[in-house]
């Protein structure tokens, strides 16, 4: 709807401020309009300058940002490692005494291990 203004279209705007104000408020009504003019060039570069300098800083501390590992409070959950069975020694018992109680087979790798203190049986003499 409105391109650009040349010289007649600027001539004509001239001419119905002039038969609207007349000829002693003109050179008012043109001082005042250009300071809008300026204020506003003024406040939009300096808003222009602000964004620029926000997305400059957000540039940087993006660029210097550390990743730092998280510190979890629970340790990892340790695979069970595979064991291989303990070698069973029997100790050299008397012919006549009868052996001690047999060994207790180890338990399984994925059974639960009992946190409870177990007695060792206890031999009459």
């Amino acid at each position: 709807m409105f391109g650009t203004l040349g010289g007649p279209e600027l001539f004509l705007i001239l001419l119905i401020a002039l038969i609207v104000f007349g000829p002693r408020k003109l050179p008012e009504i043109g001082k005042s309009m250009g300071k809008m003019m300026a204020e506003f060039r003024k406040a939009s570069n300096e808003f222009r300058q602000t964004i620029e300098s926000e997305v400059e800083a957000e540039k940087i501390r993006e660029a210097t940002r550390i990743d730092l590992p998280r510190f979890d409070s629970t340790p990892p959950a340790a695979s069970p490692a595979p064991t291989a069975p303990a070698p069973e020694t029997h100790p050299a018992t008397p012919a006549g005494e009868p052996a001690a109680s047999a060994p207790v087979p180890a338990a399984p790798a994925g059974a639960p291990v009992s946190r409870e203190a177990t007695a060792a049986p206890v031999e009459p003499k």
